[in-house]
């Protein structure tokens, strides 16, 4: 048998060797170093990976110089059949493209959602009548329904910090598919007494909504709590816990004391946290003008991280008064300089507020590139001198 597959293996590698000299030579002899985001394609059609590079040819041709199968490059593409490309006018538009092919195409050799997981946390709260508080990695995008707050980084720490959220509040962390039953909700059938059933109820870190053990108006309150405390608006948690560290201080319980310090640490550092998120989210909107290959300049309506809209950059009075009014549109009438507070982050805007941010903070030069959406009008007037 071995000797009747090794023809067939030579054969197989020379089939491969000629594909991928066909695809260099369609690389070497029409692709352009710009800006652009690429497609390698299956031979079932299935799109197997998306990439960018602010020079494409450059980038394509380091394919067939990688070294298989130590290189991923190498690995993916002898997966391709064919290599599509289209152009974009700068850095940055190619980002923004790959982004949104990875979302809607989730080609298999992609890992950058994967590479966020490792570094972002989000906090989900979600489940029905009886909400929890569930730490999410990555973007949550794959999560149904709720409200998401974040990015934060360090899942284990915000794991952690929401654990003594949830103890501060009684608010449940048994699975979502618990059956909820409040003490004011009659049944239908006549049900025994009520017996132990959760242990964070007996010891008091619980409300106890799975047991029937409080009204649905007071859990309710204390989701609003914990939501109002993720969006910074309420330091309840925290004061609950510095007078119990006091109580105990005063009673010389020094051990429980410690131990609640800590717990305070936590939820401290989860507020700060999120403190310097809503800092970061509300200083990213703004106009942002990107200057493109061969004069290809595009505006970019920037709200609270995310690009709302992509215009060129306008070179006639009437394209100046679009782009004007796309500002009211997207920004309203006070401007970009006060967007509406941040309370949550819609989950399917997740990886694209990641990558604004971060194109940002590696490049803090380009903030010089942006104006606030009331300034526009300032442009057009310089422009028309």
């Amino acid at each position: 048998m071995p000797a009747l597959t090794a023809p067939k293996r030579k054969a197989d590698a020379a089939r491969l060797a000629e594909r991928l000299a066909h695809l260099r030579d369609v690389v070497r002899a029409s692709a352009t170093d710009r800006p652009g985001v690429y497609r390698m394609i299956g031979d079932g059609g299935e799109v197997v990976y998306v990439g960018k590079s602010k020079r494409l040819r450059t980038r394509l041709l380091s394919y067939f110089r990688a070294e298989f199968p130590k290189d991923k490059g190498a690995r993916i593409v002898r997966e391709a059949a064919t290599i599509e490309w289209s152009y974009v006018p700068s850095e940055f538009a190619a980002l923004l493209e790959e982004l949104r092919l990875i979302k809607r195409l989730r080609p298999r050799f992609n890992v950058a959602m994967k590479r966020d997981a490792r570094h972002y946390a989000f906090v989900r709260v979600a489940g029905g009548v009886a909400p929890r508080l569930t730490v999410v990695r990555g973007s949550g995008a794959g999560e149904r329904g709720g409200v998401f707050y974040g990015p934060f980084v360090g899942a284990e720490r915000v794991g952690d910090a929401l654990r003594e959220l949830g103890d501060a509040l009684g608010l449940r962390d048994c699975t979502f598919d618990s059956r909820m039953r409040f003490s004011d909700q009659p049944d239908l059938l006549v049900l025994p007494p009520r017996t132990p059933g959760c242990i964070r109820h007996e010891i008091g870190t619980c409300l106890g909504p799975c047991v029937a053990a409080v009204r649905a108006e007071v859990y309710d309150d204390r989701v609003r709590q914990a939501r109002a405390f993720l969006e910074g608006r309420d330091d309840e948690p925290m004061e609950r816990l510095r007078e119990a560290m006091q109580l105990a201080s005063d009673e010389m319980a020094y051990e429980r004391a410690a131990v609640l310090r800590d717990k305070l640490q936590r939820l401290e550092a989860l507020h700060e946290q999120f403190a310097r998120l809503r800092f970061a989210v509300e200083s990213l909107s703004f106009a942002y003008i990107v200057p493109g290959y061969e004069g290809e300049d595009r505006f970019y309506l920037v709200r609270r991280g995310v690009v709302r809209a992509e215009l060129p950059s306008p070179r006639t009075p009437d394209e100046w008064e679009g782009l004007r009014l796309e500002c009211g549109r997207i920004f309203g009438t006070e401007g970009a300089r006060t967007p509406r507070a941040v309370s949550t982050v819609p989950a399917h805007e997740v990886d694209e507020l990641l990558l604004v941010s971060s194109w940002f903070s590696v490049r803090p030069a380009e903030l010089q590139a942006t104006v606030s959406a009331d300034a526009v009008g300032t442009l057009w007037a310089q422009d028309d001198r």
